[in-house]
C-alpha cells in the first residue's frame, strides 16, 4: 500500500496509507521533523491519519519531508510526496476556527475538571467512612481475629486518600487548562498586545517587500523570484488588516490609542498603576523616572528620581494621562477627601492596657484621652497628676471619698485608708505632686467596700500635714458609706 505525504497551508502536513503494526509508526514518532526539526508526527482519531502538529498555515520545511520519505522507502514502503504551499485559507477564517476550538477545549477541559473533582470527593468520603471505625484510636490487635480486617481497612484508607489527592491534582490541572482556553480570545484581542503584534507584523511586511525588490533585510537576502515571497506578502497583509480591525473595534468600545501627540514634557502618564512625570516624549514611548522610584508610590515626580535613572514607557502600555495642573488639582482633592473622611470617622476606642490599671482597681470607666480611670488621679507610670473629676461626676463633687495609700511592693490583702474627705478635697490631695514618692502614692475612691474586709485604717504619721494645711483640708478618720442610688426600672 502506498503511503501519501501531503502538505498544504490549509490542512498542514498529513500522512495517509499506514496501518497498525506495519513498522511506520517507529519512523514517524522520531523527533526530527517539522520546521524546527524536533517534532514527531501524531496519530489523529478524528482525521484517521498521522499529522504534524503546528504545520497548518505555515510553509513546510521541504528537506524534513524528503528525509521522512527516504526513511520510509528504505523501510520498504512505497511513498509519494506532494507539497503545495500556495493552497491556503484566509487569516480571518483561521483565527475564527482557532477561537471556536479554544471554546470547545474550555468546555471539554471543564468537564474533565468536574469529573476529577467528583472522583476526588468520592474517594475522600470512602476513606473517611472507613476511618470512622478507628475514630477512638483503636489499634491493630496482633493475633486477634480482627487483625486481617483492620490491616485491609488501613490499606483501603491509604489507597482511597492517595486517589483523592491524585484526582484533586488532576482537577486543578484541567481547571487551569480550561481557564487558559476560555481566555484565548480575550488574550489575543487585548489592545496592548495587539499593538505590539502589529509592530512586529509591519516590520516583517517591510522585510518581505525589500526582498521582493532584491534588497537585503534582517541581515540576509532572498531571491525576488521566490514564489513564497508573494504568499508571505498576502498572509502578512491579511493578518495586519485583521488586527487593525480589532484595534478599531476596541477604540469604538472606548480604548484610547496613545501617541506622541498626546504628551508634552511635564505631563503625567499612568504606567502600570503608577503616575509618572514625563521627562521626554519619544516617537514610540515616553521617558519617565525609573520604576524603582514608584515602589509603594502613587505619584512619582521628576524631583523624586533619586539616582537620576530613567525608564521608557511604550505607548501601548500606557493607561492614562494628566497634565501638571490636573495632577495638582487631583492631589488636592484627594487630600481634602482624606481629611473629610478622617473628620467623619468615629473615634477609635483605645483598649485598656493591663499594665495601666490603677492599683486601687476602680470600677469606673477608662478615659483613653486622659489615659486614666475616671475616679483615679494617677497616671499609668505611677506619677500623680492633678486633674478634675470627669463631667459625668460633676454633680457629686461634695460626696465622700476615702483616701488610700498604696506601696510599690505591697502585697496586702486589704486596702490601707488614711483619711475620709469630700471628693473635691480628695482630688486636690491626690493630685498634689508632694503626696507621692518613689515607692508609694495616694489615691482615692468613693466605693472602698466593707471596712475590715476590703480595707482598714492605718496610722497617719503626719508627713502630709503641710499639704493638708496649705489646701485648707481637715481630714476625718471615720467613714460612712454613701447611700446607693435606686436601680432604674428595666
Amino acid at each position: 500500500m502506498t503511503i501519501e505525504i501531503t502538505h498544504t497551508r490549509r490542512e498542514g502536513t498529513l500522512i495517509e496509507g499506514t496501518s497498525r503494526g506495519d513498522g511506520s509508526a517507529e519512523i514517524l514518532r522520531l523527533r526530527e521533523y517539522g520546521r524546527t526539526q524536533s517534532q514527531p508526527f501524531r496519530w489523529s482519531r478524528n482525521l484517521d491519519c498521522w499529522y504534524l502538529p503546528h504545520s497548518r498555515d505555515h510553509a513546510t520545511y521541504t528537506p524534513s519531508l524528503e528525509l521522512l520519505a527516504q526513511r520510509l522507502r528504505d523501510a520498504g514502503f512505497e511513498v509519494t510526496l506532494t507539497i503545495d504551499n500556495a493552497d491556503r485559507r484566509s487569516f480571518s477564517d483561521a483565527e475564527k476556527e482557532r477561537e471556536e476550538k479554544a471554546g470547545g477545549r474550555a468546555e471539554r477541559f471543564g468537564g474533565y475538571a468536574a469529573s476529577a473533582a467528583q472522583s476526588s470527593e468520592a474517594a475522600w468520603k470512602s476513606s473517611h467512612e472507613i476511618s470512622e471505625r478507628f475514630a477512638f484510636g483503636q489499634p491493630i490487635l496482633i493475633g486477634h481475629h480482627s487483625e486481617g480486617r483492620a490491616r485491609r481497612d488501613h490499606a483501603l484508607m491509604d489507597n482511597a486518600m492517595r486517589k483523592s489527592i491524585g484526582e484533586s491534582d488532576r482537577a486543578a490541572h484541567w481547571t487551569g487548562r480550561a481557564q487558559a482556553a476560555a481566555n484565548y480570545e480575550r488574550f489575543k484581542k487585548d489592545p496592548g498586545r495587539t499593538l505590539r503584534r502589529l509592530d512586529k507584523l509591519r516590520a516583517d511586511l517591510r522585510a518581505v517587500e525589500k526582498w521582493q525588490r532584491g534588497e537585503s533585510a534582517k541581515g540576509f537576502s532572498r531571491s525576488p523570484a521566490d514564489p513564497e515571497l508573494e504568499t508571505e506578502h498576502q498572509e502578512l497583509t491579511e493578518e495586519i488588516q485583521h488586527w487593525e480591525q480589532v484595534i478599531k473595534d476596541a477604540e469604538a468600545d472606548g480604548f484610547k490609542m496613545w501617541s506622541k501627540a498626546d504628551f508634552t514634557r511635564g505631563d503625567f502618564v499612568l504606567y502600570r498603576g503608577t503616575w509618572y512625570e514625563v521627562l521626554r516624549v519619544n516617537p514610540k514611548s515616553v521617558t519617565i523616572p525609573h520604576i524603582h522610584n514608584g515602589v509603594g508610590q502613587r505619584v512619582v515626580r521628576a524631583a523624586d528620581n533619586r539616582h537620576g535613572w530613567t525608564w521608557t514607557a511604550p505607548y501601548d502600555d500606557v493607561s492614562g494621562r494628566k497634565s501638571a495642573d490636573e495632577m495638582q488639582q487631583s492631589t488636592r482633592a484627594e487630600v481634602a477627601e482624606h481629611q473629610e473622611q478622617a473628620q467623619q470617622a468615629p473615634p477609635i476606642k483605645e483598649p485598656v492596657p493591663a499594665a495601666e490599671t490603677c492599683p486601687t482597681s476602680h470600677p469606673s470607666p477608662w478615659h483613653a484621652k486622659a489615659r486614666r480611670w475616671a475616679l483615679c488621679q494617677h497616671a499609668p507610670e505611677g506619677r500623680s497628676t492633678p486633674a478634675t473629676a470627669p463631667a459625668e461626676r460633676a454633680n457629686g463633687q461634695e460626696g465622700m471619698a476615702l483616701v488610700l495609700i498604696t506601696s510599690k511592693n505591697s502585697r496586702r490583702s486589704r486596702k490601707r485608708a488614711l483619711w475620709a474627705m469630700t471628693r473635691r478635697e480628695a482630688q486636690a490631695v491626690c493630685g498634689d505632686p508632694r503626696t507621692s514618692g518613689r515607692s508609694y502614692m495616694l489615691t482615692w475612691t468613693d466605693r472602698p467596700g466593707t471596712e475590715g474586709a476590703d480595707w482598714e485604717w492605718v496610722p497617719d504619721n503626719g508627713s502630709h500635714a503641710p499639704v493638708l494645711d496649705e489646701l485648707g483640708i481637715t481630714p476625718r478618720r471615720e467613714w460612712t458609706a454613701a447611700p446607693q442610688a435606686p436601680a432604674e426600672a428595666a
